[in-house]
């Protein structure tokens, strides 16, 4: 009989995010065991860890939220973080490219223990330091240490593990509740009776088996030198404009969820809080040379790709902040993009699903706006709602819905290699075909009636209310051309199957990030309704890896003439829609029916010195996409006449 006993070690780990004015703070918070055997058992745990008889049962969090003191970020008084908490001058690009904060630690030095935010603040204030006389060192006995501003994770929790004894529990609450009994006033010691008692009664003789070695702690000299103020005790955080410029600190602690008991807990600090980043850049409309003729009705649109959170990695965009990746911080600064841009319609592409449904949906409609949504057709990445795909909004007081569908690339290669080409899916070469056509991309398509129709006048006896607007976003991969190129000529075909349908006068808009520059194929189809033979991304070499997925180029054409509107307004088209630190180039576009609408004005793609004053390429804490949005003011033709 296996008599054998083991025991586990106990980690709680607690992270935040920098903390931003105006957006929500979410504790990366759980509680793990380990088992271990007799080696294992011996060995030092690490930090926030203790070893217990079982593993952790059930258990739920409490949390509180401190607002620290005032606090000066940098010595050096020529430092513009002295003053300005603005995200654009605390990013890494204002700071040189260091996260790490300075402290000058000579004795004889005028700037022992002064703090800096980057090494040039401390090599300018390094200018003026002087040497100390030696009488006047004997008080600096203390040696400050290198500490890293840009950690969330600096602990000053060093009393937030503690055990009774290698094999015990802790003492603590039976009550979730009663963690929070505390009052306002952050100072342990001054509450010994509180469920937070065991904060106050930490000693350097703490139990060895705890691991936990902070001898160097004077006992909660913090407490008593820096005054925090509780200011909440929910889970999530908003910091408002009292907190910029200060250090938060969050205390997490686990409990029991059958017995409300103590588990453990946790005390991190974060870094000071910035403002709210200022607000965008005003983008200009230019006019067309060709001024506006007629009484049609006249409506702006906009279309950007506004980078989905699965994707806005540090390891894709390595030159931008984490904090200014995180949803909260982008999500802030694109609403208030869209508000001052103020379209009519808008195109918005790498719309995640579960931000759809939780922020975007519900801050478009309080701006007065209604939309659909269609999601890639993937599985999503990990948790539900993890993966992107397209939105379409209007502003419900110059458009009603008429009529919606969407579209899916994916059903169209089966249709296609079913029913045109009497491929079997199970065959080999169905196989093939599917496999390099399917790749998730979608489409949107909606009919939008004019919620004050044009009435009909002697110069415009036959007014067109409606619009028709497509959205789409097509794959990617810039080795894929000819996958590319196929999207395009069955999105257009579907297109034309639909508009005629309803009558030649039905004006198309077709937006959105078409993934491809215009020396590509995508754009000769869009722009000349063909494809030349000889273009390379029609003959890209077949063979067992890559299909033939495209018919012959004389084949690959559709019958509207469409004009792209940033071309036709500017007279070319822009440097760069997408600008990151791998590409730089046009990859979105608003294509327009030149028979029955005329583009009035567009918005000029910002110069690459303004794109890049606060950040090496987009994103950046200004910029919180790696598109740039496309405005275009778009006039309805009467009675589908030409344009002069």
């Amino acid at each position: 009989m296996n008599t054998k006993e083991y025991c586990y070690s106990w980690h709680l780990s607690l992270r935040v995010d920098r903390p931003v004015e105006g957006c929500t703070m979410r504790p990366h918070s759980y509680m793990y065991g380990k088992k271990l055997d007799d080696r294992e058992a011996d060995k030092p745990l690490p930090p926030h860890s203790k070893i217990m008889r079982e593993p952790p049962p059930n258990h739920e969090f409490s949390y509180r939220w401190f607002r620290g003191p005032t606090h000066e970020p940098c010595a050096y008084e020529g430092c513009p973080r002295r003053t300005s908490f603005s995200p654009h001058d605390w990013s890494i690009h204002a700071l040189g490219g260091a996260a790490c904060g300075l402290q000058c630690v000579s004795t004889q030095s005028s700037l022992y223990k002064c703090t800096f935010c980057n090494a040039t603040c401390f090599i300018n204030a390094w200018k003026t330091q002087y040497t100390v006389p030696k009488e006047m060192r004997q008080s600096r006995s203390n040696t400050p240490s290198r500490q890293r501003s840009g950690s969330v994770d600096s602990d000053d929790d060093v009393r937030s593990v503690v055990s009774t004894g290698s094999m015990g529990r802790m003492n603590g609450s039976k009550s979730p509740a009663a963690f929070s009994d505390a009052g306002s006033n952050f100072s342990a010691s001054s509450h010994p009776g509180t469920p937070r008692g065991f904060l106050g009664s930490y000693n350097n003789n703490s139990n060895s088996n705890s691991n936990n070695s902070y001898g160097a702690y004077n006992g909660g000299e913090m407490q008593l030198n820096e005054e925090w103020i509780e200011i909440s005790r929910d889970q999530l955080y908003i910091p408002g404009p009292e907190d910029v410029g200060r250090k938060l600190k969050l205390e997490a602690a686990a409990y029991s969820t059958e017995t409300g008991e103590l588990l453990m807990h946790r005390v991190v600090k974060t870094d000071l809080v910035l403002a709210r980043a200022p607000d965008p850049m005003k983008r200009p409309m230019v006019m067309a040379k060709t001024g506006p003729t007629g009484g049609g009705a006249r409506f702006r649109i906009a279309t950007y790709n506004v980078l989905a959170e699965i994707y806005a990695t540090q390891q894709q965009y390595p030159y931008c902040d984490i904090w200014a990746l995180s949803w909260d911080y982008r999500f802030q600064n694109i609403m208030r993009e869209i508000i001052d841009a103020s379209p009519d319609v808008i195109c918005l592409q790498e719309v995640q699903a579960d931000h759809y449904e939780n922020h975007l949906y519900a801050a478009m409609s309080d701006q007065g706006y209604e939309g659909v949504y269609k999601q890639k057709t993937r599985q999503s990445m990990g948790l539900a709602g993890k993966v992107d795909g397209c939105a379409l909004f209007w502003r419900r007081a110059k458009f009603h819905l008429a009529e919606s569908y969407s579209i899916e690339f994916n059903e169209l290669a089966q249709r296609q290699a079913t029913q045109v080409l009497g491929l079997s899916p199970r065959s080999e070469e169905g196989a093939a075909f599917l496999n390099r056509l399917s790749k998730d991309n979608v489409a949107q398509l909606v009919v939008l009636e004019l919620a004050q129709p044009t009435l009909a006048t002697r110069t415009n006896r036959d007014p067109i209310n409606q619009v028709c607007i497509a959205n789409t976003h097509l794959y990617s991969n810039k080795d894929f051309p000819d996958v590319k190129l196929w999207q395009a000529w069955q999105l257009l075909q579907e297109l034309e199957n639909f508009v005629l349908s309803r009558g030649t006068n039905l004006p198309l808009i077709i937006c959105g990030d078409f993934n491809s520059t215009p020396d590509t194929a995508v754009y000769d189809l869009l722009s000349r309704q063909t494809v030349h033979p000889g273009h390379p991304d029609v003959n890209i070499a077949a063979n067992e890896d890559i299909p033939n997925v495209l018919p012959d180029a004389m084949n690959i054409t559709h019958s509207f003439q469409l004009g792209s509107a940033y071309q036709t307004v500017l007279g070319e088209e822009p440097i760069q829609t997408n600008y990151t630190g791998n590409f730089k180039g046009v990859l979105d576009y608003v294509w327009y029916s030149v028979q029955n609408l005329r583009p009035l004005s567009a918005a000029p793609i910002p110069d690459e010195p303004i794109l890049t004053r606060h950040g090496e390429a987009l994103p950046s804490t200004e910029f919180s996409s790696d598109h740039i949005m496309l405005i275009s003011d778009i006039q309805i033709l009467g009675g589908g006449s030409r344009p002069p």
